[in-house]
């Protein structure tokens, strides 16, 4: 086989020298007949004859002068600017030498012939050169005249970016685009052509190009534009029904990654209406380095997330503590294959099991927890509160005792929004969760606080994930009301945050994430559609189920009674703590455990009375 590639190679090249050397023969009489207005004049013909006296000559030397130049070395399937330059330069170096040859050999040849040779020369080998390409654009254009099940295509950003993307689209054989128009906001390219195709407006003229080239898929490739000015542009393309894709930053453009590979389709966090969080976790995560590490729920959405960020950063051991045992092999799996030299321990277990999470403690000696392990869906807490105050509240309890009893340095809770004004019994067993939290930071050597902040977008159970699989389905999308407004964040947002607590933490804090404006769920769902190609209420419906029990219209960050204390990062604010009898609360607490065993049907009464902001809706 490498036989036969390497003939195949050596045949290839005597041909390129074959076709040189005729180029060369031809383009010194051709230069002469241009030079005497396309006429073989007597004069003209005496200079061609001089010219073939030193025709070997010249062969050697040009032919020479190629190869130096690496004009058979080539892939000129691929020419670009830089196999163009080698030409340029060999056949000058050809012009040169044949020109001072002639010269020293007495031959005779008009004053204008060595530019016009040069000319000629180059003429000729840059079209022979670069014909493959040439036939192969003529080829594609042909192809993307044929739209038969192709998607008419708009790619938004004619700079470097679209340049390289569109240049990957029209050449590929695997894409399925006709690339239609181009949008840029820059004066300069609208109205022009990038390798054929128009630019034919800024942003502003999305929506009336969509529908005038018929557009089926939008490609955004402005790396380096800011998240103000993708959101605008997101919005103006989401009022079209349209598919979206987007280049994901700057980074790609700097390594040379803009490619068809790195396009991904616009999600909704797309449409947060703010930029993300950045908390520098790398310049804050030294206070995880060589010590032992303890995450509850490691197996969950945002447990997971702690893991892969606490790993990168060379703990002395990392435990997993999870009661799905999928979740826990999952991670398990995952960080084994990425951190090969990770202290890793995977343990399948219960919060609720005193004796369990003691011995764990016991053996391990953790120095920081974060308890994420929690029950966390509202209707279903709403049904079964016993099991919300065994899980959240008492399994929450029994891990801070552990934590407490075998001198843990920081122990971290994740918290929610819910816990604010609860009007459910699974916002009220957080709210209790952050009371235990700043009770026994009261009384341990260890430093206790909690993090709070709304929705995780892409989390088990969120509702994007929910609607993406009604529109998959074909609908209906099920909104629970028209007006109903949440706060939203990432989440690698929320493992920043809980990590920043971490690092902050001087003990009793409740830390919430400024996120910005509330989102309304409805918009969430027509964004959706619509950035999936699809036309709200037509193609996909929407229908509105009503508040589940204890579902709120809106959430809260922050009680009025707590205020707010900024830190170093302007977007994380400290909640003040809120005085309670703490000697009475271990009394309740004992209480709710008795009631929760006993599967009490008025537990959340129970509830109410310990959390004067609990408001329990009635039947």
């Amino acid at each position: 086989m490498f036989k036969k590639k390497s003939k195949k190679l050596i045949y290839r090249i005597l041909l390129l020298i074959l076709m040189d050397a005729l180029i060369i023969t031809l383009s010194g009489p051709l230069a002469v007949y241009v030079r005497y207005n396309f006429r073989f004049e007597p004069r003209a013909i005496e200079y061609i004859e001089e010219i073939f006296r030193y025709l070997p000559l010249n062969l050697l030397v040009s032919l020479t002068a190629f190869g130096l130049c690496r004009l058979y070395r080539g892939i000129w399937k691929y020419a670009s600017a830089s196999d163009l330059v080698n030409i340029l330069a060999a056949c000058l170096i050809s012009a040169v030498i044949q020109t001072v040859g002639m010269k020293v050999t007495g031959l005779e040849f008009p004053r204008s012939y060595p530019f016009m040779y040069f000319v000629v020369l180059a003429s000729g080998i840059s079209l022979f050169r670069f014909m493959y390409r040439i036939l192969g654009y003529i080829q594609s254009r042909r192809e993307g005249m044929d739209r038969t099940g192709k998607k008419n295509t708009m790619i938004v950003g004619a700079g470097e970016a679209g340049y390289t993307l569109l240049k990957e689209l029209q050449n590929s054989r695997f894409t399925r685009q006709n690339v239609c128009c181009l949008v840029d906001d820059d004066p300069g390219k609208q109205g022009k052509y990038l390798r054929g195709v128009l630019v034919a407006g800024n942003r502003h003229d999305i929506c009336r190009l969509a529908e005038e080239y018929d557009i089926d898929e939008i490609m955004i490739a402005i790396p380096s534009a800011t998240h103000a000015a993708i959101q605008e542009i997101l919005d103006i393309c989401s009022q079209v029904s349209c598919q979206l894709k987007v280049l994901p930053g700057l980074y790609q453009l700097v390594n040379g990654e803009v490619s068809i590979s790195k396009l991904r389709n616009v999600e909704i966090e797309d449409l947060l209406g703010r930029k993300p969080v950045d908390t520098q976790i790398d310049s804050i995560m030294d206070y995880v380095s060589g010590k032992t590490v303890l995450v509850t729920g490691g197996g969950g959405s945002i447990g997971s997330e702690l893991c892969r960020q606490i790993a990168r950063h060379e703990p002395k051991r990392l435990i997993i503590f999870d009661i799905y045992e999928n979740n826990a092999y999952d991670i398990q799996q995952e960080l084994k294959r990425d951190y090969p030299k990770l202290d890793l321990v995977t343990l399948i277990g219960s919060v609720r099991n005193t004796h369990r999470m003691n011995n764990l403690f016991e053996k391990y000696r953790p120095d920081i927890v974060y308890h994420a392990a929690a029950h966390k869906h509202v209707p279903l807490m709403e049904d079964s509160p016993n099991e919300a105050i065994k899980n959240n509240v008492l399994g929450t309890y029994k891990t801070v005792q552990a934590a407490d009893k075998y001198h843990t340095s920081r122990f971290v809770l994740i918290s929610t929004d819910k816990a604010v004004n609860p009007t459910n019994i699974m916002g009220a067993s957080k709210r209790l969760c952050e009371m235990i939290i700043q009770m026994m930071n009261n009384q341990s050597e260890t430093e206790f606080v909690a993090v709070r902040f709304g929705n995780v977008l892409g989390s088990n159970g969120s509702v994007i994930p929910l609607f993406k699989k009604q529109i998959e389905e074909g609908g209906p999308v099920t909104v629970t009301h028209p007006d109903i407004i949440r706060y939203f964040m990432t989440i690698p947002e929320a493992v920043s945050l809980v990590l920043q607590a971490g690092a902050q933490a001087k003990g009793g804090e409740i830390f919430v994430l400024d996120m910005g404006k509330p989102v309304k769920i409805l918009d969430l769902a027509l964004n959706l559609i619509r950035l999936s190609g699809y036309r709200p209420y037509e193609d996909i419906d929407i229908k509105f189920t009503g508040l589940r029990p204890g579902e709120k219209l809106y959430e809260e960050l922050l009680m009025s009674e707590e205020g707010l204390q900024s830190t170093e990062n302007e977007l994380i604010h400290i909640g003040k703590p809120i005085e309670f009898d703490e000697e009475l609360f271990r009394r309740q607490l004992q209480e709710l455990d008795e009631l929760s065993r006993a599967d009490c049907s008025d537990i959340k009464e129970k509830v109410m009375e310990i959390i004067p902001t609990y408001h329990m809706e009635t039947k």
